[in-house]
């Protein structure tokens, strides 16, 4: 799609209300085309004022319909929590994610006002693209999208930040370039995520990245700080003894996390696209409650189901990063994870200091498979090591009929 194919409808723009954004707004009016502006409210944290994007856009001559999704965007951090599903360099991904939570959440204010085509600032060369156009062709396919960056008119006329500025001045809208950082930030509830600009050469340690969730390690208070989590069926609901909804439960979780240091990955991701891309993530809260829950787990899934939970986390992290979220796949990955996480329930306590988190207990677990005297390495009243002598022996016969067969490789012993 280009301009010329936009003159008789009516355009929903994505916006932010950044550069990149008004730039946009601006252009589309200049043709006299029909826009009304579309933000998320993700709670992200680098919005101290999401209600401010009206302002930055207003010049633009544009209404800018804020949604709120915060709940949202809450209800789906705690599936993700659940699943913990991390993708490449293990780390939460929040951005991918909030893409699904977004485009749900606009598309439905956007058909009731009459939008007939989605625009979106995603470049041609990442994964947004493909996360806006794939969920707005699951859940409203009678709406057209429009991507400014890959048509090749405004590529042409905008070829850098400079030239964006210069146009939004020609028309006395404020558009200062000298103080961006030199990379680029997405935020939301669950996490930040840093790329481009410096970040993308390798030799850019993470240390030029602001956090803006937490602190660095080496910034962390000295003293050790306790936090104690309660979950129900693989669900936090109890945080150092308040009980708070998931939106609060995530917020307070985040503070805790952030101020210890407990925030960052760094990660060479694989793109959709079929790049690789350099990000740094923060997701404090989301660290600190999936490490909680990663314990939680060891305690009440047996071999077999650990296995197939790694293999649908392992599923819903590939499928949030590729825009699968809403298909049928991915869904029913997560009800199964509903199942296996029907007996984490229990409470744990870490400890969290400069950057680590440390377990201190684990207790109040009903479904727990750990049996002390089973386990104990002392006198119990456990499993009998007498008993062992017929399973050791049955093993054994696997081995020997391996050798006899010489089907032993890399096996000789040292010295023969």
């Amino acid at each position: 799609m280009n301009l010329d194919s936009l003159k008789s409808d009516h355009i929903g723009l994505c916006v932010s209300g950044g550069l990149d954004s008004r730039t946009v707004a601006k252009r589309l009016r200049q043709e006299g085309l029909k826009v009304t502006c579309f933000t998320a409210d993700l709670a992200q944290p680098d919005e101290v004022n999401i209600e401010a994007i009206r302002d930055k856009m207003a010049p633009c001559d544009v209404e800018t319909v804020i949604v709120d999704l915060k709940q949202d965007m809450a209800h789906e951090t705690m599936r993700l929590l659940k699943s913990l599903a991390r993708y490449d360099g293990g780390y939460w991904n929040t951005t991918g994610l909030a893409r699904a939570v977004t485009v749900r959440g606009l598309l439905g204010a956007m058909q009731e006002r009459g939008i007939t085509v989605l625009a979106h600032g995603a470049t041609g060369r990442g994964n947004d693209q493909v996360r806006f156009e794939r969920y707005t062709a699951m859940l409203a396919p009678h709406i057209r999208v429009y991507a400014p960056w890959r048509d090749p008119q405004l590529l042409a006329e905008f070829p850098g930040r400079t030239q964006m500025a210069q146009y939004l001045h020609s028309f006395g809208i404020p558009a200062p370039v000298g103080t961006k950082k030199k990379y680029s930030t997405d935020a939301n509830l669950a996490g930040l995520s840093h790329e481009a600009e410096d970040l993308e050469h390798l030799d850019t340690p993470v240390t030029i990245v602001d956090p803006i969730m937490g602190v660095w390690p080496q910034q962390a208070p000295d003293q050790p700080e306790t936090v104690t989590v309660s979950f129900e069926q693989g669900t936090p609901i109890v945080i150092n003894g308040e009980r708070l909804c998931p939106l609060e439960l995530i917020q307070r979780a985040n503070v805790l996390a952030g101020r210890n240091g407990v925030w960052m990955k760094n990660a060479l991701e694989n793109r959709i696209v079929g790049t690789k891309s350099r990000g740094v993530y923060e997701a404090p809260g989301l660290e600190l409650l999936g490490f909680c829950l990663e314990q939680l787990y060891q305690a009440t899934l047996d071999k077999r189901s650990t296995a197939l939970f790694r293999y649908l986390s392992q599923l819903v992290a590939d499928h949030i990063y590729d825009g699968r979220y809403f298909e049928p796949s991915t869904q029913v990955a997560l009800h199964a994870i509903d199942e296996l996480a029907r007996f984490a329930t229990g409470t744990i306590s870490v400890s969290l200091y400069k950057g680590n988190c440390q377990l201190l207990s684990i207790t109040d677990v009903a479904g727990s498979l750990y049996n002390e005297a089973d386990s104990s390495m002392e006198e119990s009243n456990g499993l009998n090591p007498v008993s062992s002598q017929g399973f050791v022996d049955i093993q054994r016969v696997e081995a020997v009929a391996l050798s006899k067969a010489g089907q032993i490789l890399g096996g000789k012993p040292v010295g023969l």
